[in-house]
């Protein structure tokens, strides 16, 4: 208005109509605006009406383009005034007219005394102060203002004070929202009757005035607005108009606050479909108008939610030649956009067409309405409006003037359904929109007004079709970023991920869309129509399959990654938000018997998406090698839907699973990511970066790990307790690759796993076992109970302050749910389990904050390692809760020594999970325990005191689960030897712990000390057939005759690992009959293996007992405590055996086992008395006691140091046979074989930069990080014993004539006195003070990624305390300072001896030596014929040694730059090393 105003004020040759308005622009506004109200309160108005028409034609002049956006300048520098007296003058006829001649001021007071409205509405835009109450609140998005908060009654509630960070308005009043009780004394319920009705006179001008003036606005914004070309967005020009029109946006907000009579007019003209119809048809032949109509339709064009519009305008309207026609056909971006497809390759194009079609058939199936997808039609001003403020990107203003209007509940029902109709148009706007986050703050701002009310979203659900709409833009909206997955078989896959390098992804652009779909899944009623829709489960799961396997990792095996992606950030938050979050507002409606349908229905469509999963990836039953993905929300929601089930909705487990088949497909992924894990803290991900320690660490991180790690804990549990517990055990093991570990001989070779890495993944195969078979927080444990274990495992790592522990405690993942940390319970349960240590203040001033520490009973009774090692992101804090477990022993005097973890019993299982016990009875996992006990026993390497904790703990958890029914007799198979093969009569652990094992086979290499050249004629291999063959019916009893080629999966995983550890019968039939053992060479290992049959005759009971005299090292010291005191058996919980180190676990489980079988308890007897005999007793005098005592603590201490030593030369040694290449088996013959030569080994040096280990080699070489430094320290070393003095006067001196410093420079000038130069320099150095002092951290580097490391410096902008340029850094490691490398001359890491100490020879014989060597090929390398890397930097560093030194000593000859400095130089630091 005010533009073209201006623009009628400069007189613009175009229609000659300006001159009109003129005159009545001169006219009496109050006057005029009296007369024509007088005029339309007659009966009969018409003349009014039309002579008010013909005015507001004339004031609000729209025919002209924007002042500012064309001709602006001209505009501005004409004559009539500036832009902005027009704008004035028109907003000035406005209100002179809304008011009817009257004082406008007046008019608002007098509207306002009508306002009926009980609501608050207040707006606030981002960094506004607000409340949220949880007590009041219904919808947990409810938000008030601190005017309402403060005259409102929230004594004793749980609310908080926050900083909004995307805007939002005050819901005080608003009982859909928060309850009436909350509400403040100015918008407590009022009733109408208490408020007079509006006179018909006050608000008739508005009702004439605003439908032109927002029509005015409307076609401004038509006008302004232009499509931004592909090469220049038109940001700046929205951002004109916009400035340009903001009085008039201003003038509109102005009115919304006058109350809610005026909201109403505002109301009716917004959403009045005659009025918008008659104003937008009425163009006539106003060129200007039809002109940005034009625009209007130009913009409509784009609204409707097609396949992407880029793709069709490139693929379809001109296909070029030799061009993928994949969108021509209608693809709908499944494998990313077009320039990421490589139109050579005809196969990828076709698999991936295949792929887009048979998504879009999903995607058309699933959505119920096509008007979804079509172009926008607009019906009143309202849509329109909506549809400029989306197209100029969510102004401040408009938004905050549509936001302003919602008390009005007509207009709230109006715009909600306005702002759906709109919902796809938002989408693609947003994901164009340069500025998305401003902009999503902003949507947001919006829809958390209208989404949060449940009877609103109800009624939009069902008449607009909300879900669907929503559900169909996700699904568009991340198509756009979808690419190839690579999981499992590669070429020929089918499956589609998200790219998450996409800025799609990285900036969060879909955040505002899943935030709403969390919203209105909060309302129960939106999530039950949500639940029982079968199509929409299948759109969502379709969905929710695009992040199944996203940023897939494969594992770098030679060279470091050159650069290490970031994406996992954005994958990991968008599987929380858009698939996890969504999931945790679903669950929150299925607690009850009466919904069970609702998560069949889940249930089952997940199951079918897991399965066309499977089918896309090709996978069959083994994951591809060095992959893992921590994204698999599929499983995930499976598995929180199967435990909701069990937990709230009483349904059998049973009918909600899958067959055998399904269930061993369903465990392998989930599985893969704990062995990756292991493998991630074993280093052998070190070349893919630090990224994939940061994904490790994420995965099990606070916020995430209710969605990631304890879903997928669960079910693995689940899989557990229904398949075959052998199978699930040797799936385990060989995941984790520790089964060639698992054999009885001293030496094995492992064809999977470097053998630095064979502890830590053994134990992390245990840990993993322990974790699965210990856990409840989804197999019984309550709300409350969770809540507890979490807390005190927190606590037990470290005292940590009220906000860090409502940080590190899980909270439900749906932030939307309302139940949060911070409740009632959270306070009592941290009440009962910490205790407060009140702030202190420091010394200096500043206040140490208060902290939770854990009482002592909790130390005592509910400190659970496995629960702490679950929530640990870093190692050093179970270690951290493990010194504060030992603190707390010794001060409360429990224990004196060093405990091991300990052990908590555990919660009840739920009756539906009780076949997970069946793991810890079964004879796979018994052989496993048995093996690692002996070897422990034998002190074999690579076996650590935390596998050994973790073999006790899994034989404690088996004794404290065990079956009621343990046969007391001992069952016979095949006489009273057996062999390895045989191993346990049964599947009971209580049983199985008293059965010996007398033989058993191993493979072995050839020289192995265990290797028996006859076998023994006692070994029968009867038994083992009748075992075998006893075996397999069993199994295939239990299934349907349709499982058969299910279960030769588990046959075969059976065999290759019985192969390993316990060997079939025709190999146990090979070893009996044939006099010379069988050799054979396991693929890709070098050392020639036999079979050998092992002396073993132990149970595990009587390993224990022995492991018993071990660890406390004296013999017969385990007595068993029910010999002395019966009770012990009736009543075997004792204080005693709660805390202790290994000896204690050891009693306690000797105890349970004797306990629970009276058999085992004379077996125990029996073992104690046949490894020591009783001796009668000796009387020992108190000083005899004394002397035994120090001399036993000695023995002890000796035995330790022996052990420690023995511990670290087996860790040399297996260090050192890594380190050295072999190539043929004829490396590994015997020592006595080989030559006399020794054979050493080359050294090998880690690369603090890229991590990787190895020797130094010419073309590689490797350096130590060092600081040169000029020193002439030993300048000042003396010739004389006479003590030095201080100079007390001018003509003594602290430097007398005799220090060395001063005796060579004598010799030096006295020498080039009587002969030449270069002679004199041969036989002397440059001098005691010309020295160069070198210090190392002690690490290195290889020298091209020093080179790199110094690259980077160079390009740091940030402000250094070092010269780059100089060729000083810090060790990338320890940032030491330094300033050289000094390469490591490949070899052995065995010094020669090249330098002698000076000898007594005479001076020909000297000579000789030297003439010998002299003439002796290849002893002096003067030249390298091909120059290497390696002499390159030798050259290097002795120019920076040179460089260090003082300039006078560099050039030491009277002929500067002479080659006889250079000489002089080297033979100087050549001769102080003979001198050192």
């Amino acid at each position: 208005m005010a533009a073209a105003a201006a623009a009628a004020a400069v007189g613009d040759p175009q229609p000659p109509q300006p001159e009109a308005p003129a005159q009545g622009l001169a006219l009496d506004k109050a006057a005029t605006a009296a007369h024509l109200k007088a005029a339309l309160s007659r009966p009969d108005n018409r003349a009014g009406a039309e002579e008010l028409q013909a005015l507001l034609e004339r004031v609000l002049n729209a025919e002209r383009p924007l002042a500012g956006a064309a001709g602006g300048e001209e505009a501005a520098g004409g004559g009539g005034g500036g832009p902005g007296e027009a704008e004035e003058d028109a907003l000035e006829w406005c209100k002179c007219l809304l008011a009817g001649g009257g004082g406008y001021e007046e008019f608002c007071a007098a509207v306002r005394a009508y306002d009926p409205a009980a609501l608050c509405g207040l707006v606030w835009t981002a960094n506004f102060v607000a409340y949220r109450c949880r007590t009041c609140g219904i919808s947990p998005c409810m938000s008030l203002c601190a005017e309402c908060f403060h005259q409102g009654d929230h004594t004793g509630h749980d609310f908080n004070m926050f900083r909004s960070q995307a805007g939002g308005a005050c819901d005080c009043g608003d009982s859909n929202v928060m309850r009436e009780s909350g509400f403040c004394r100015r918008h407590q319920i009022k009733s109408s009757s208490n408020i007079p009705c509006v006179p018909k006179d006050l608000l008739m001008m508005s009702e004439f005035v605003l439908p032109r003036f927002i029509f005015c606005l409307i076609q401004y914004l038509r006008e302004g607005y232009n499509e931004p070309a592909a090469d220049a967005p038109s940001e700046k020009d929205l951002n004109k108009v916009l400035q340009l029109l903001e009085p008039q946006i201003s003038f509109l907000e102005d009115l919304t606050k006058m109350g809610g009579a005026m909201r109403s007019v505002l109301t009716q003209v917004l959403t009045n479909q005659q009025n918008y119809k008659d104003l937008t048809a009425g163009l006539g032949e106003n060129a200007c108008a039809k002109k940005s109509h034009e625009k209007y339709l130009i913009a409509l064009k784009s609204s409707g939610l097609t396949y992407p519009e880029d793709k069709l305008v490139y693929g379809v309207q001109e296909p070029a030649a030799g061009t993928s026609t994949l969108a021509a056909q209608g693809f709908a971006g499944a494998t990313g956009t077009l320039g990421q497809i490589d139109s050579s390759d005809e196969e990828d194009q076709d698999g991936s067409q295949g792929l887009g079609k048979r998504k879009r058939v999903k995607l058309s199936s699933g959505t119920k309405d096509q008007s979804i997808m079509d172009v926008l039609k607009h019906k009143s001003f309202l849509e329109e409006l909506l549809f400029w403020t989306i197209k100029y990107e969510f102004p401040q203003k408009m938004v905050t003037f549509l936001l302003n209007m919602l008390p009005d509940q007509e207009y709230k029902v109006a715009f909600t359904k306005t702002f759906v109709q709109h919902y796809a148009f938002i989408m693609k706007t947003l994901k164009k929109s340069h500025e998305s986050d401003t902009m999503s703050n902003r949507i947001v701002h919006i829809s958390v007004q209208l989404f949060s009310n449940e009877e609103l979203a109800r009624q939009v659900t069902e008449e607009c079709q909300l879900l669907d709409i929503m559900v169909t833009v996700l699904l568009y909206m991340m198509e756009s970023c979808l690419i190839k997955s690579e999981l499992q078989d590669e070429e020929n896959s089918l499956h589609v991920v998200v790219n998450c390098g996409e800025a799609l992804l990285k900036n969060n652009t879909y955040w505002p869309l899943v935030s709403d779909f969390i919203n209105i899944l909060s309302h129960q009623s939106v999530a039950q129509r949500f639940l029982e829709d079968h199509g929409l489960l299948v759109t969502w799961m379709n969905f929710v399959s695009f992040f199944q396997g996203m940023n897939l990792n494969k594992r770098e095996l030679n060279e470091h990654v050159e650069f290490e992606s970031q994406t996992y950030y954005a994958a990991f938050a968008a599987e929380l938000e858009a698939c996890a979050q969504p999931m945790w507002g679903l669950l929150s409606h299925c607690k009850v018997r009466e919904t069970q349908e609702y998560t069949r229905n889940v249930v089952r469509y997940c199951l079918e998406a897991l399965q066309d999963w499977f089918d896309a990836i090709n996978f069959v039953d083994e994951p591809a090698p060095n992959q893992v993905t921590f994204h698999l929300p599929l499983h995930r929601y499976y598995a929180m839907f199967l435990s909701k089930a069990v937990k709230c909705q009483e349904l059998d487990l049973d009918s909600l699973l899958p067959d055998q088949e399904m269930l061993m497909k369903l465990m392998i992924h989930p599985l893969q990511i704990q062995a990756s894990l292991a493998e991630i803290h074993s280093n052998m991900w070190v070349r893919n970066g630090l990224q994939i320690k940061g994904q490790a660490m994420t995965y099990v991180q606070s916020h995430f790990c209710n969605s990631m790690i304890d879903p997928d804990i669960y079910l693995l549990q689940v899989c557990a307790s229904r398949l075959d517990p052998d199978y699930f055990i040797s799936s385990v093991f060989e995941r984790f690759k520790v089964v060639d570990l698992l054999t009885m001989a001293s030496q094995h070779h492992n064809m999977v796993l470097d053998v630095e890495h064979e502890r830590s993944m053994l134990e992390g195969a245990l840990t993993f076992l322990v974790i699965l078979l210990s856990l409840r927080l989804h197999l019984g444990m309550s709300d409350d109970d969770i809540l507890r274990a979490e807390m005190v495992a927190q606590l037990c790592m470290n005292d940590r302050t009220h906000s860090s522990l409502l940080d590190l405690i899980p909270e439900n993942p749906n932030p939307k749910s309302g139940i949060i940390p911070g409740s009632y319970s959270f306070e009592s349960v941290l009440s009962a389990v910490a205790d407060f240590r009140a702030p202190i203040f420091e010394p200096g001033g500043s206040m140490q904050q208060g902290m939770y520490t854990p009482k002592a009973e909790v130390w005592d009774q509910e400190f659970d390692p496995v629960m702490v090692i679950l929530r640990t992101v870093y190692r050093r804090d179970v270690q951290s809760a493990m010194d504060r477990y030992t603190a707390f022993l010794k001060q409360s005097g429990k224990f004196p020594g060093n405990p091991w973890p300990p052990y908590k019993k555990r919660t009840s299982l739920h009756p539906s999970y009780k076949g997970l016990m069946r793991l810890l009875h079964c004879k796979t996992l018994h052989i496993v325990l048995f093996t690692l006990l002996y070897k422990i026993l034998m002190d074999h390497q690579n076996l650590s005191e935390h596998v050994l904790c973790m073999v006790l703990y899994l034989i404690e958890l088996g004794l404290e689960n065990s079956a009621d029914d343990d046969s007391e007799e001992e069952v016979s198979m095949g006489g009273p030897e057996r062999c390895h093969d045989s191993w346990f009569p049964g599947s009971n652990l209580v049983s199985n712990m008293r059965h010996f094992i007398n033989y058993v086979r191993v493979r072995v290499p050839e020289t192995a000390p265990e290797l028996k050249r006859d076998p023994l004629a006692s070994t029968s291999s009867d038994a083992l057939d009748s075992l075998q063959n006893s075996r397999r019916p069993k199994v295939l009893q239990r299934e349907n005759s349709g499982t058969a080629q299910v279960f030769s999966l588990v046959a075969e995983r059976r065999k290759k690992f019985q192969e390993i550890i316990n060997r079939s019968n025709s190999e146990a039939n090979q070893v009996v009959r044939p006099k010379i053992p069988s050799k054979w060479s396991a693929p890709g290992s070098s050392p020639q293996l036999t079979t050998a049959i092992l002396e073993i005759k132990e149970s595990i009971l009587s390993l224990l007992i022995k492991l018993h005299h071990k660890l406390s090292g004296k013999q017969n010291s385990y007595y068993p405590p029910w010999l002395d005191d019966i009770e012990v058996l009736i009543q075997p919980e004792i204080p005693k055996y709660n805390h202790g180190d290994g000896i204690t676990a050891v009693e306690r489980i000797l105890l349970k086992a004797a306990v629970q079988s009276r058999m085992n308890k004379r077996i125990i007897e029996e073992i104690c008395r046949k490894v020591t005999p009783p001796v009668p007793p000796k009387k020992i005098t108190a000083a005899e006691k004394k002397t035994l005592d120090k001399e036993e603590r000695r023995q002890k201490a000796r035995e330790r140091q022996q052990k420690l030593l023995a511990e670290f030369a087996s860790r040399q040694k297996s260090f050192m046979e890594t380190a050295m290449d072999v190539d043929s088996p004829e490396n590994d013959i015997p020592m006595e074989i080989t030559t006399a030569e020794p054979q050493v080994s080359e050294a090998v040096y880690d690369c603090v930069i890229c991590g990787q280990s190895g020797p130094s080699s010419e073309d590689r070489p490797t350096g130590l990080v060092v600081l040169l430094q000029a020193s002439s320290v030993l300048g000042q070393c003396r010739d004389n014993a006479e003590p030095k003095k201080l100079p007390i006067a001018e003509e003594e001196q602290i430097y007398p004539w005799d220090t060395c410093a001063a005796v060579h420079d004598v010799r030096l000038s006295l020498l080039q006195r009587y002969f030449k130069d270069s002679s004199c320099l041969l036989a002397v150095s440059i001098g005691w003070e010309g020295g160069v002092y070198v210090q190392t951290c002690g690490h290195t580097l290889h020298i091209d990624c020093h080179k790199s490391y110094m690259e980077s410096l160079r390009n740091d902008q940030v402000l250094q305390g070092f010269s780059v340029d100089k060729g000083e850094f810090t060790c990338p490691l320890c940032r030491q300072f330094a300033n050289s490398v000094l390469p490591c001359y490949p070899g052995s890491n065995v010094e020669n001896n090249l330098w002698q100490r000076p000898c007594n020879k005479s001076t020909q014989d000297l000579i000789k030596e030297v003439e010998e060597l002299q003439g002796r090929p290849g002893a002096f390398p003067v030249s390298i014929s091909s120059e290497t890397n390696l002499s390159k930097e030798m050259e290097s560093v002795m120019k920076d040694i040179k460089n260090t030194t003082q300039k006078k000593y560099r050039d030491y000859s009277k002929t500067p730059g002479s080659p006889d400095n250079e000489f002089l130089f080297m033979y100087s630091v050549a001769r102080f090393l003979e001198v050192q």
